[in-house]
């Protein structure tokens, strides 16, 4: 779409002919989910009386520009034009939210009254809020924004300062950073300015990784080899994961190292999941890029909306700021059985959909689910439950929700021996190198083109093209749904975790025995709560 330059027109009034009326328009972004639209800031300057109107479906903050822009233009040095001022953002029937139009407006009003060129502002995109002394603060969303630059091949995307690593992380647009109004002015009139971007570069396409992201490592670990197992296989394939036991047994202690065994980040999942940070507002200055899986705890407290994403202007929740990491939900029950509910369409689509008056919008919401209890309200794990507590306390976790987890860990007590001992165990640097090649296998099985890129994600037909049984194979999956009284749901699951096991084992075909070692990470769920 081509550029629209700066325009004159007249305008008459009631007594003759007033002075030539000024226009000037640069672009700019609204951001929309996790993209970003084009605006178009059109400002128009001159004659009337003194007045400031933006228009075009602009919220409280973009309304409140009036005053930051003209405090930001005198206190720079320049003189703000008189008379009836408009300033448009179009399309007008888009919501416009948030400050990152102050500079493009401020901008838009030094080129109607002269001071700086109308005809190169026009081929710039402008984001950032104005301070009152003219300094340019840093907004959110700006990655989706450069992105939109790129494709609209404008001359170039002015930033401020601290979005400027985030916006430089795409490549074929311009990125200028500017620290104030006037380093801004002096950009569009075409004057240079200096300022070094530092950017953590790739390696050959490939994000760098800290070796130990969260200072943990699953050698800290004492015992419980049985439930790292079950985590090592949850991580080759990418699946769900309930823990269940007692206090002190080392639920968090090893849902917190979860993140050190994953695979390394592809570039692509790091633009996802930075995109998703950058308009949530937590991606800091000096990063660039999301480089490490996330890793969210929420409180219980938390509520739906906090959980799930939502509110007037949807934003992303918890679920969406865990894209490509881990979403781990510790004392599980004590979480608001409406918020636990909500957890089912991202569990089964990897997205969250949020429908609001102004419409509807979509959030990526693809994580490794990872759950912990205790046994019953007292902590005790003592086989079945006993008593109408115990019964109401296990029973907020729902039979719908329990099918969506791959994996039930019963985590026992650890034994005295264990916790004494001076015995280092694995390293999580070790058990990476396992994870990773299983999941080679299963990125080379799917393809490049395919959007499946891990057992977890697999569909029924392709879970049946992928795990081929035999008479033996159906013999015991249905002695197991019978005896355990599994739900279709449950046996896909035993299907997707019987294929990472028999990658981690570097086995083309699914044997018997990696299904009954699958078999038994499902028994949980029907002996507590059947």
């Amino acid at each position: 779409m081509p550029l629209v330059a700066a325009r004159l027109y007249p305008s008459r009034s009631r007594i003759g002919v007033e002075p030539m009326r000024q226009i000037a328009s640069t672009w700019s972004a609204a951001v929309v989910g996790v993209s970003a639209l084009p605006v178009e800031v059109e400002v128009d300057a001159g004659g009337g009386k003194e007045n400031f109107v933006v228009v075009g479906l602009a919220d409280t903050a973009v309304k409140e520009s009036r005053q930051r822009v003209k405090a930001a233009i005198w206190n720079s040095g320049y003189s703000c034009p008189e008379g009836f001022i408009t300033a448009s953002l179009a399309p007008a029937d888009l919501k416009k939210a948030g400050p990152c139009f102050d500079l493009p407006i401020a901008l838009g009003l030094l080129a109607c009254s002269g001071q700086i060129s109308k005809d190169n502002l026009a081929e710039w995109m402008v984001v950032g809020e104005l301070a009152l002394d003219g300094a340019v603060r840093s907004v959110r969303g700006v990655l989706a924004i450069s992105l939109l630059a790129r494709d609209r091949r404008v001359r170039g995307l002015i930033v401020p300062v601290l979005n400027a690593a985030e916006a430089s992380a795409v490549e074929g647009v311009k990125v200028v950073p500017v620290r104030d109004l006037r380093e801004a002015a002096e950009v569009i009139d075409g004057k240079a300015v200096d300022i070094p971007i530092v950017v953590k570069k790739l390696a050959n396409g490939q994000i760098p990784r800290a070796e130990n992201p969260l200072g943990v490592d699953f050698s800290e670990v004492k015992g419980q080899e049985a439930v790292k197992r079950a985590l090592e296989i949850a991580a080759a394939g990418n699946h769900n994961v309930l823990m269940i036991g007692p206090p002190g047994s080392g639920k968090s202690m090893l849902a917190k190292r979860l993140p050190g065994i994953l695979p390394q980040m592809t570039l692509e999942e790091s633009f996802e999941t930075t995109r998703i940070h950058s308009v949530a507002g937590l991606l800091r200055a000096e990063d660039s890029l999301v480089r490490e899986r996330p890793f969210r705890s929420p409180h219980h407290t938390i509520s739906d909306i906090g959980l799930i994403g939502g509110s007037a202007h949807p934003s992303p929740g918890e679920v969406s700021l865990a894209h490509h990491g881990v979403l781990f939900l510790d004392e599980l029950p004590e979480f608001k059985r409406s918020a636990l509910e909500v957890l089912r369409q991202p569990l089964e689509d990897g997205q969250v959909t949020i429908s609001r008056a102004s419409g509807t919008m979509t959030f990526p919401a693809r994580f490794m689910f990872i759950g912990a209890m205790n046994p019953s309200p007292r902590g005790n794990f003592e086989g079945r439950p006993n008593g109408q507590a115990s019964r109401r306390y296990l029973n907020k976790i729902s039979g719908p929700l329990l099918d969506r987890i791959d994996l039930h860990l019963e985590v026992p007590a650890m034994k005295h021996e264990e916790l004494l001992s001076e015995e280092p165990g694995e390293s999580s640097a070790v058990i990476q190198k396992r994870v990773e090649r299983a999941r080679e296998l299963q990125r080379k099985r799917f393809g490049p083109n395919s959007s499946t890129h891990a057992n977890a994600q697999m569909g029924p037909r392709e879970l049946r093209k992928r795990v081929p049984m035999d008479r033996e194979a159906k013999a015991l999956l249905s002695s197991a749904m019978t005896d355990l009284a599994l739900s279709a749901r449950a046996l896909d699951r035993i299907l997707k975790v019987g294929r990472t096991i028999a990658d981690l084992a570097e086995s083309e075909k699914v044997l018997l025995d990696h299904l009954a070692e699958a078999i038994q990470y499902r028994t949980l769920d029907r002996q507590i709560w059947g």
